[in-house]
């Protein structure tokens, strides 16, 4: 006795309607890698590692992510040297990259980009053609097994037209199923037609063929034990942590329950329910990981645009020397590690969120690249005027007219102090030309010095002074004191010219004496002369002591930076700052120099 079978009829879980666009979407934040942060030849290495995987016909869009970074990063290095960028390929929408140098102007000797961008090309070339045949032979393939699966149709459409006896036309039914599973995929805007009429047509056959309860019942059996263990496959799944994976392979399984036809009347609920209710399992863990990746994708954007406005920020600032160029630098380092250790932003966002990132960045060490430029141009000129002021000191320096000569070399002392840096190289050179012109002057003046200008004889003079000074014992009272005091220093004026290459000493063990005897006074003395708290040499001597003292935190902070290619201009920069310092000492200790002059002459 045979009987009318029921179909199934299952109701596919909720699902998104474009299931690989969402996993590739969630694959691709996943493994994506940061390909601007790449240089030229790290890109074309990438590329070569990709033609060589077995899997790089699926692999096209981390190929073009590397074409556009490579393309990206040739133009600013490009700019970078100097020469015109070529037209970048990844704005060109073409089957091939133009094999032709765009450049055809620069030969390789004139731009070193060519070779390796010509290299980059013929892989880059190579790769597409050959992808270009695989997704042709793929369509083929899938327009082949459409043709095949339209035919299996029309079979199942002639076996239900038949009406034959169950004998005869259920393993026919049985070979026409084998056969439909055993092609491949078909072309995706033919795929749910193709499927929803051959299941129209399997439901209908189940309707309308008469089979006996025995082949029912075993074709039922085997369905319910293949049913049975894709819940066992689900439930896994819904144990599995990497939910992206659970959630693909879950798609997989549905694909496959729909090929099985129905179990028993008594199952069918309780296993379509066991089957659903782990997919809910997959599908909740997997929406909560996606919207939990989109909060942290959010955040992570608001995190970089913070950073973003900073360096915005610290990029229109006006600055105006060395020292701030290099301390805005160190906040624009500083500001780079944290958004190093931010995570990406939304696939949609993160590209735009970079540039304008790498934008403002640019924008600053554009501005400090101009800066250093200006200033070399700058220490330059200073260099031919020391040189002018050597020539002029080496030509003066045989004048036997000694007031008049001496006048112009302490104008000479002047405008050199005045000449801002030169180049390191030559800084200590100039500066032990224009001293040697000088001590041969004055050493030469000192002998020829007459009667009247005692210059050996006025130094033992100072030098008893100093003694006394030495020797002098505080009474106690500071009016008294005070009034000492402004005697050494008539007695120290009174006494005449030194000679020269004696003054510096001689001065510095004065100013010792002095204030090691009256610290106290010495102050009171200098505030009661109109209120100043510093005079102008002991100004000059206090910026010195400060100068000394700068160069060497600058030397420690060169320990702070790695000798690695990118700290050399860091280091380079530092070097110049101690090298200006130096600089400025010299000048300082001329124009103390120059005070201690015009002190001896009142």
């Amino acid at each position: 006795m045979s009987e009318l079978i029921i179909p199934d009829v299952e109701i596919t879980p909720d699902v998104p309607e474009s299931v690989e666009s969402v996993i590739e979407t969630v694959e691709n934040v996943e493994n994506v890698v940061n390909y601007s942060e790449k240089n030229l030849a790290e890109l074309v290495k990438l590329f070569e590692e990709l033609v060589q995987n077995e899997d790089r016909m699926k692999m096209s869009k981390e190929a073009e992510a590397i074409k556009a970074a490579f393309y990206r990063r040739l133009q600013k290095e490009k700019a970078d040297a100097g020469l015109v960028a070529d037209a970048v390929a990844e704005d060109v929408d073409s089957e091939t990259v133009e094999t032709e140098d765009s450049a055809s102007s620069d030969s390789v000797g004139d731009n070193p980009f060519v070779e390796i961008e010509k290299g980059f090309k013929n892989i880059y070339n190579t790769y597409k053609k050959e992808r270009a045949e695989y997704n042709r032979q793929l369509e083929k393939e899938r327009e082949n097994n459409l043709a095949l699966k339209e035919a299996v149709i029309a079979d199942l459409k002639v076996l239900l037209e038949k009406q034959e006896d169950v004998n005869a036309t259920f393993p026919e039914f049985r070979e026409i199923q084998n056969r439909w599973r055993a092609i491949g995929p078909v072309p995706a805007q033919n795929y749910r037609n193709i499927n929803e009429t051959y299941q129209l047509y399997v439901e209908q056959f189940y309707d309308m063929v008469k089979i006996n309860r025995e082949l029912r019942d075993l074709d039922f059996k085997k369905n319910l034990e293949a049913k049975e263990q894709f819940c066992q496959f689900a439930e896994k799944l819904a144990e599995n942590p990497n939910v992206v994976e659970a959630f693909r392979e879950l798609q997989k399984l549905h694909e496959q329950w729909k090929e099985f036809g129905p179990v028993a009347k008594e199952y069918r609920d309780q296993i379509w329910d066991r089957f659903k209710a782990a997919t809910a399992v997959v599908n909740k863990k997997y929406q909560a990981f996606f919207e939990g990746l989109k909060e942290q994708q959010a955040d992570n954007l608001a995190k970089k645009t913070v950073l973003c406005e900073k360096v915005e920020e610290i990029a229109d600032r006006e600055v105006a020397n060395s020292n701030e160029w290099n301390a805005f630098s160190k906040e624009i380092e500083d500001i780079q590690k944290e958004w190093k250790s931010i995570g990406f932003a939304s696939k949609k966002e993160n590209q735009k969120i970079y540039d304008r990132f790498r934008a403002a960045c640019d924008k600053f060490y554009g501005r400090k690249r101009e800066f250093y430029n200006e200033y070399k141009d700058s220490i330059n000129s200073n260099l031919e005027k020391k040189i002018s002021l050597c020539e002029a000191a080496e030509m003066l320096k045989s004048s036997t007219e000694w007031k008049k000569a001496t006048d112009q070399f302490i104008n000479l002392q002047k405008q050199w102090k005045e000449i801002g840096a030169v180049p390191r190289k030559k800084s200590e050179q100039l500066w032990k030309r224009f001293r040697a012109a000088c001590d041969e002057f004055f050493a030469e003046r000192d002998r020829n010095a007459k009667p009247e200008n005692d210059f050996y004889g006025n130094l033992k003079a100072k030098q008893r002074l100093i003694e006394e000074i030495k020797s002098y014992v505080l009474t106690g009272d500071d009016a008294a004191d005070h009034e000492a005091m402004l005697a050494f220093q008539k007695r120290w004026q009174e006494i005449g010219f030194v000679p020269f290459k004696e003054k510096d000493n001689v001065a510095q063990a004065y100013k010792s004496a002095m204030n090691a005897k009256f610290p106290n006074t010495s102050r009171q003395g200098r505030r009661s002369r109109g209120g100043k708290q510093l005079s102008e040499k002991d100004r000059l001597i206090q910026k010195y002591n400060q100068l000394e003292q700068d160069i060497v935190t600058y030397e420690n902070n060169i320990g702070f930076f790695s000798m690695s290619k990118n700290s050399e201009p860091l280091i380079k920069q530092m070097q110049q700052r101690i090298e200006e310092a130096k600089v400025e000492l010299s000048s300082l200790a001329e124009q103390i120099r120059t005070l201690n002059d015009a002190e001896e002459h009142e």
